[in-house]
């Protein structure tokens, strides 16, 4: 008996094929000519001195039983793969082992091929998920759930006026003075920031244990489809109920 797998292998061609195949068989049936014969033969009405002509024949091209052997070939063959196919599928079953332990046991086929595609797309989401700045220190602050940052000071600075004298007055001129704003201390800022991003550390493990998964559940697939699967017959009743055998 054959293997799931091998079965699966050949499926999608053998639609192509088929599809292809009928699809000319289509073209044919639309042109009524081509089944279409005709002979035609000739006596004049005076045997003996009327001009004599040939006969004159046109086969038909085509006769309609001959496209229905040909698209029941290949339409037995495709209904017989595709229920062969199926009714592997609901019996093909493999657990789901991550580092010797069994995470998931039992799964169909269909849903390993299922969980195959979301799993990938379970890995996107992980990796697009953000982090924080890896030049602050975080610490997880259990009051809001988030991380903190160390504690930093800056200085709050405020413009005061200054005057300078460039120049003292003498008994001949005034003295020259010039005006100017300087910063002066007047406070310390303390600033804590938080993040609701996820730990580098975090998203890494995360990464890790979902590669892990996906790489299970491609062995479990391949594994399910070892299952040895009986030929089944879809076409053949099938079609010589319609066409009346």
């Amino acid at each position: 008996m054959p293997k799931l797998n091998q079965i699966n292998a050949i499926v999608s061609a053998r639609k192509n094929e088929a599809e292809k195949h009928v699809t000319e068989l289509y073209k044919i049936i639309r042109k009524d000519a081509l089944f279409v014969g005709r002979e035609r033969t000739y006596r004049p009405l005076d045997e003996v001195n009327g001009q004599k002509l040939p006969p004159e024949s046109q086969r038909a091209q085509h006769r309609a039983d001959d496209l229905i052997r040909q698209a029941r070939d290949k339409w037995t063959e495709l209904w017989n793969l595709v229920l062969t196919q199926d009714t592997g599928n609901q019996s093909a079953r493999a657990d789901i082992v991550v580092d010797g332990k069994t995470v998931l046991a039992n799964v169909p086929v269909t849903s390993l091929l299922f969980l195959d595609k979301q799993v990938n797309d379970l890995e996107t989401f992980v990796s697009k998920l953000p982090t924080p700045d890896p030049a602050e220190e975080w610490t997880h602050d259990p009051n809001s759930g988030l991380l903190r940052s160390r504690a930093t000071e800056s200085v709050r600075t405020s413009k005061e006026p200054t005057v300078i004298v460039k120049y003292p007055a003498t008994t001949e001129h005034p003295a020259q003075t010039e005006l100017f704003t300087k910063d002066v201390p007047v406070g310390t800022w303390t600033q804590i920031v938080y993040s609701g991003c996820l730990p580098a550390d975090r998203k890494n493990a995360i990464l890790a244990r979902v590669r892990k998964l996906q790489d299970a559940i491609k062995v479990a697939k391949e594994q399910a489809n070892l299952l040895e699967v009986e030929r089944q017959k879809a076409g053949e009743p099938l079609l010589a109920f319609v066409f009346g055998e």
